[in-house]
């Protein structure tokens, strides 16, 4: 078999036709495959870290979109090295931004020691101040003026009272200070965990926060049903109008998830054109909820493209499944997917049968 480039450089037929066929078939897959890589790095950039992922995965798009079957080998080789490239960077500025979370931990960390210390210092100064009081009244026993005793215990009073006023304060603008670090740290991470939480593109529950969700459910033994939906041909939105077409269909579909579902319900993109909903309830009722939802969000959408508003019909497919005494999450989620692929697969069947 001939290399890619071999074949990508190729001006004269070294091959017999069936045989040139047959590589060309190949080489569509395998650039078809290279492409479909590089938008899934953009994915999982996003889900690695919300903050950095989306500039990565609209690097690697127009990278995917770059490659086609007709390109010469140096055109291929530039769009490896540019991707190349944009790893690396992502990867340094992603290394780069934990390790300034994990300076940030850091200094509260040292924040908190320091205060502690300055609680010790200051009750160390103090006990030598008190212990100085105590020894002045034990000398009083001795003193047998009364004018004598009533000047030393009023000096003694003074020194006590200017003591503990003095320790009040420090621990007050101590532990002022040790709050306010404190509360500006706890609002870091607050705005860190949100961003985590959220999906960067449609703005609904991040996967990892899904994952959470179901985790929870499943200590809880509490009833619980998966509906997996995904978007049927969303594949040929992107290779026909682009993937900046398939993101505002994305995002206008999770918005129309959002409005068909309840308040108690968990929304979640969980990759892709795949959303998941968790419903807390038995199957029987979480079928009517997946019926009402299938009718809600599938028909007509209007998507601004280069040229106008795009007119497209979206269908999707939707697998749901309930958890079992003692299931694992990962059971339930695969028995969710395959009853997804099921129904996907009927409705293709379907369809050519009309046809």
């Amino acid at each position: 078999m001939i290399s890619i480039r071999k074949y990508l450089d190729s001006t004269t037929p070294e091959l017999a036709t069936g045989e040139r066929t047959e590589e060309a078939g190949l080489l569509h897959v395998a650039l078809e495959a290279y492409g479909s890589s590089l938008l899934e790095m953009g994915n999982c950039s996003q889900e690695a870290c919300p903050g950095l992922g989306d500039h990565l995965k609209k690097q690697l798009s127009e990278q995917k979109t770059a490659i086609s079957a007709g390109m010469k080998s140096s055109a291929l080789a530039t769009v490896d090295a540019n991707v190349r490239q944009q790893l690396r960077a992502w990867g340094q500025e992603a290394a780069r931004h934990y390790q300034q979370k994990a300076r940030e931990v850091k200094d509260l960390m040292l924040v908190i020691a320091n205060t502690a210390e300055a609680v010790s210092n200051r009750d160390q100064r103090s006990t030598g101040q008190m212990h100085a009081v105590t020894e002045r009244l034990k000398a009083i026993a001795s003193l047998d003026d009364l004018s004598e005793i009533r000047v030393s215990i009023e000096k003694s009073a003074a020194e006590l009272k200017n003591s503990i006023d003095r320790m009040a304060e420090e621990g007050k603008a101590a532990l002022d200070g040790l709050k306010k670090q404190v509360e500006d740290y706890r609002t870091k991470l607050e705005e860190a965990e949100a961003l985590a939480s959220r999906d960067a593109l449609t703005g609904l529950n991040s996967r990892i926060y899904v994952e959470g969700q179901i985790e929870k459910r499943i200590e809880a033994g509490t009833p619980l049903c998966i509906a997996m939906i995904d978007i049927n041909g969303f594949k040929l939105v992107n290779d026909e109008h682009g993937h900046l077409v398939g993101d505002e269909l994305l995002k206008q579909f999770g918005r129309e998830l959002r409005s068909a579902c309840r308040s108690t319900d968990v929304i979640g993109r969980w990759g892709g054109d795949e959303f998941i909903l968790l419903y807390d309830c038995r199957l029987e009722e979480a079928e009517i909820l997946a019926d009402r939802l299938r009718k809600w969000v599938c028909g007509n959408y209007g998507v601004e493209g280069k040229n106008g508003t795009i007119k497209l019909r979206v269908e999707a497919s939707i697998g749901l499944s309930e958890r079992q005494e003692n299931e694992e999450m990962k059971a339930l989620m695969e028995r969710a997917d395959a009853a997804m692929y099921a129904q996907k697969a009927a409705t293709k069947k379907a369809a050519q049968a009309r046809s």
